[in-house]
């Protein structure tokens, strides 16, 4: 591949050229004009490596054609499943290695851990400037960061002025909440955690943005390993999943003639 693959294996990446399109083995991958950022244009690279080796393994019809903006036909989703379904080997997690990780992570299998908290919410609409938002909440986080010279919380009067969410009119308060009251999202940046205060971060949910203070947490408790163990085996399965779909991609694309995207330093879903 003399593009970004090759290129990289000498240490340089060659910046996409203006109006260039991206493609995989001469498939693009947009239209001219309309490039996705940079996350969504690996997404779409993954997929289509996938969808061909799927076509090349006969798994689906060489006639299947690549959606626009990465949307893959219904055959072909059900294709590139076979396809990892026959080719990745993830393997079981013994018992040791199971209760090795419990044991390291046992801030994951506390059941009812509660926290106290204030937000302040910066939604994200449907044509709203985003980086914009992004400078307001930012500027938002600083300033509730910062008490005044007499010790003032300005955190109450910032959510009344500033907070997208009804709890604005009572200062942010949320009250005790616990991860399952939450967005996923939003539960994995507060709970399993130590911090207390105004978090130094913008937590991001599907909500928007949001500027949080812990006021107070109650530990949950530890379940036994016995109860844990399944929960255990599943994480470190998926783990293992995650890890051979990496690597099998990375093997795909070390073959291919990808051009103009980087797929070395992706984080999408599909290559973490």
């Amino acid at each position: 591949m003399v593009a970004a693959f090759n290129a990289r294996a000498s240490g340089y990446v060659p910046a996409p050229t203006v109006g260039e399109v991206a493609s995989v083995n001469g498939i693009a991958l947009h239209a001219a004009g309309d490039r996705p950022d940079d996350d969504s244009l690996r997404q779409r690279a993954c997929g289509e490596l996938l969808r061909q080796e799927a076509i090349r393994q006969d798994l689906l019809d060489a006639g299947d054609v690549a959606g626009d903006a990465g949307a893959q036909s219904e055959a072909a989703t059900s294709a590139i499943e076979a396809l990892l379904d026959r080719t990745l080997v993830v393997p079981q997690p013994d018992e040791a290695t199971c209760r090795r990780y419990y044991e390291q992570n046992d801030n994951r299998f506390r059941a009812g851990e509660r926290v106290s908290l204030r937000h302040i919410l910066f939604a994200v609409t449907p044509g709203i400037d985003v980086a914009q938002l992004r400078r307001r909440a930012e500027a938002a986080l600083l300033d509730a960061r910062c008490r005044s010279d007499d010790g003032e919380d300005r955190f109450p009067s910032l959510a009344r002025e500033l907070s997208n969410c009804p709890s604005g009119a009572e200062g942010g308060v949320l009250g005790w909440l616990q991860a399952q009251d939450c967005a996923p999202e939003f539960a994995r940046e507060v709970f399993d955690q130590s911090e207390i205060g105004v978090l130094p971060r913008l937590v991001h949910s599907r909500f928007g943005l949001h500027v949080v203070e812990v006021l107070a947490r109650q530990p949950g408790t530890l379940l036994p390993y016995e109860s844990a163990r399944g929960a255990v085996a599943q994480m470190l399965q998926q783990q293992s999943y995650v890890t051979a779909v990496r690597q099998y991609l990375q093997l795909l694309a070390g073959s291919a003639d990808i051009r103009g995207v980087d797929l070395d330093a992706a984080d999408s879903p599909l290559v973490q």
